[in-house]
C-alpha cells in the first residue's frame, strides 16, 4: 500500500512539474500619444530555445492585427514552460 501511495505522489509531482510555467510582462516603450482603446497583438513561438518556424512578433505586426496606427504603449510578454517551450507576445495598444 505504502509504495502505491509513493507512486501516485510520484505521477502527481510529475505532473506540476510538467504543467509548470512562468509568465513575464516587461513595458518596452510609450509615446506622447493618448492612450487609445485598440489593442494589437503578434505572438511567437520557441522550440527548445531554437526552434521557431516562420513567426512574427514584431510590433508593427501587432499594430497591424490591432488596426493601430498611432501607437500609445508597446508591451512584451514572455512565457516558458519547463525552458522547452518560450512564447513572446508584443502587445501594443493606441488609436
Amino acid at each position: 500500500m505504502k509504495k502505491l501511495r509513493n507512486s501516485i505522489l510520484g505521477f502527481v509531482a510529475a505532473g506540476a512539474l510538467l504543467l509548470s510555467s512562468c509568465s513575464i510582462v516587461m513595458p518596452v516603450t510609450a509615446t506622447s500619444n493618448p492612450v487609445g482603446t485598440k489593442v494589437g497583438t503578434a505572438t511567437a513561438t520557441v522550440y527548445l530555445g531554437f526552434l521557431a518556424l516562420d513567426q512574427d512578433a514584431s510590433i508593427q505586426t501587432a499594430a497591424r492585427n490591432g488596426g493601430i496606427t498611432k501607437i500609445s504603449t508597446v508591451d512584451m510578454k514572455q512565457d516558458n514552460i519547463l525552458g522547452i517551450i518560450w512564447t513572446y507576445e508584443t502587445i501594443v495598444t493606441g488609436e
